[in-house]
């Protein structure tokens, strides 16, 4: 079996970068992936301003607390003021402009008004309360770069420079069907020996969390002509096919004689529990992947195999998923031959650490554990847990 990271190495490896882009504006490149630098024009901020509601002085004016001033101006934001005079203050607000000659800005509650004057009742140092011209952009740099998966908060970092547009990959378009006479889909009445077909829609929810654009090919007739005939509609629609389970060897598993006529197949036994099966090939050169059939094991391969190999069609820059370190509140005191990846979810210990705890029922075919959990604790080969030991987490928060 190979082991998690020669999976990696290998699905990684192959993965063809789709690198057609186009120009939309700003609201609608939120989930998309940047195609090109984005270079800052300007300063952020543009100029020194307050960062409080309060009064700008001149720091050497003012040698003890209780010092009095005249106020000689005011100064809202959008406006500017005209240069400070010795042994004066400005009145201003969050955001304005310092005036030339301040370099401070005593907050309002520091303060007490009397008439035309305000008492300062502290003694601001240099630079007190002053958000500095370029201290969070510099003209001339890089504030985003290519490759970078677009959150809210770029969007409002790339507007804050006045560009209006970006330029980022299209979206990665994936077909999916399914086969197998004993699914059914929600809404229709079960038969003897049917059951309902969740991964479909596990699949869906997962491809569009990803920003991928779903090629559903529906529900495809259990043959080897109608499954080779889905798979070249797919493969003419689609940068990737993703299905899940039928790529066994059993008489009625049309899946992998199909791939196998139109292109090719590796079938790949992984060291990892849930999820030992996953099949990597191409059909008339568009990239296949074939997921295993247990609900749990769709889920799992997705989220480690699935989204990397994705997130590297995309251009992404950080493909792989990252661990954190939490505290175990769990004994698994059997070493096994496979990774396992558990479902858990955090709690708070006393002193604010987190503590994963497991669902009780690890099987592949539990689907509630996932809705359970918010992560998976990773059990290397051959090792054992203890309540207190360190453990490696995948948050869901980061996965999906």
């Amino acid at each position: 079996m190979l082991t998690v990271d020669e999976v990696y190495e290998r699905l990684l490896a192959v993965a063809p970068r789709v690198l057609e882009s186009e120009i939309l504006p700003l609201a609608q490149c939120d989930n998309r992936v940047l195609a090109e630098d984005v270079i800052a024009d300007l300063d952020v901020p543009p100029h020194d301003n307050s960062a409080m509601d309060g009064y700008a002085v001149r720091s050497a004016d003012i040698t003890a607390c209780g010092t009095r001033l005249r106020v000689s101006q005011r100064i809202p934001a959008g406006s500017m003021g005209t240069e400070l005079e010795p042994g004066t203050a400005a009145r201003i607000f969050t955001g304005a402009p310092v005036p030339p000659g301040a370099d401070a800005v005593v907050m309002q509650e520091d303060t007490a008004a009397d008439g035309d004057y305000v008492v300062i009742n502290i003694v601001p140092p240099p630079g007190e309360s002053v958000r500095k011209r370029g201290e969070d952009i510099s003209a001339g740099k890089p504030i985003l770069r290519a490759g970078h998966h677009l959150r809210p908060q770029e969007l409002g970092l790339a507007a804050s420079i006045g560009v209006a547009e970006l330029t980022v990959f299209r979206r990665l378009r994936v077909a999916t069907f399914s086969t197998g006479d004993e699914l059914v889909l929600p809404g229709k009445p079960l038969g003897p020996g049917q059951i309902y077909n969740s991964n479909r829609y596990t699949m869906f929810g997962l491809l569009a969390r990803m920003g991928c654009e779903v090629v559903d090919l529906g529900v495809v007739e259990d043959t080897l002509e109608a499954t080779k005939a889905a798979l070249t509609e797919a493969a003419a629609k689609a940068d990737l096919i993703l299905t899940s389970g039928g790529v066994s060897v059993g008489e009625e598993d049309h899946l992998k004689p199909a791939v196998e006529s139109l292109g090719s197949l590796d079938l790949w036994r992984i060291a990892m529990k849930p999820g030992k099966p996953l099949a990597y090939g191409s059909v008339n050169g568009t990239p296949f992947i074939g997921l295993p059939g247990n609900p749990v094991s769709v889920f799992a391969t997705f989220l480690l195999f699935a989204r990397p190999f994705l997130r590297t069609m995309m251009g992404i820059e950080r493909a792989l998923p990252e661990a954190i370190r939490v505290e175990a509140g769990f004994d698994w005191p059997k070493p096994g031959k496979r990774q396992e990846y558990l479902r858990a979810r955090l709690r708070r210990g006393g002193d604010g650490h987190a503590i994963a705890t497991l669902y009780p029922h690890q099987g592949s075919g539990v689907l509630t554990s996932t809705v359970w959990a918010d992560g998976l604790v990773i059990v290397p080969i051959g090792e054992t847990v203890a309540i207190g030991d360190r453990v490696q987490y995948l948050p869901f928060g980061d996965l999906l």
